[in-house]
């Protein structure tokens, strides 16, 4: 599946950003569907995901409570709402897709990423 990320800028720390991911090529209801971060000089490393139907979601702990997932399989479209940034926050996210039951792992597809940088 071909993936592509949209929705990055510069906001100043408590502010908002959605991030937006359009799916194409294969069906979008079959994968799992994620958002993963790396911030300069560190790994990437997972932030949130969302099953197949949308019914069930997966957040880091030092996102919980300020990201929110979700998906519309019939727009083949993941999002993603990011409230309170923090300068932490600052990284290029990528939206992934995996065929796997795992849902922070097992990711083969990848978008290109886009930038989110939260300013003090």
């Amino acid at each position: 599946v071909q993936l592509q990320a949209s929705g990055g800028g510069l906001v100043q720390a408590g502010g908002s950003l959605r991030l937006s991911c359009a799916a194409s090529g294969r069906t979008f209801s079959n994968y799992i569907m994620g958002w993963f971060r790396q911030a300069p000089g560190k790994e990437r490393e997972f932030v949130s995901a969302i099953t197949r139907s949308g019914g069930i979601t997966s957040y880091a702990d030092s996102v919980k409570g300020r990201f929110t997932i979700s998906r519309d399989n019939t727009k083949n479209t993941v999002d993603l709402e990011m409230n309170n940034l923090k300068p932490d926050d600052t990284a290029i996210y990528y939206c992934a897709a995996s065929l796997s039951r795992n849902m922070r792992s097992g990711y083969a597809d990848w978008g290109q990423g886009t930038l989110v940088t939260v300013s003090s």
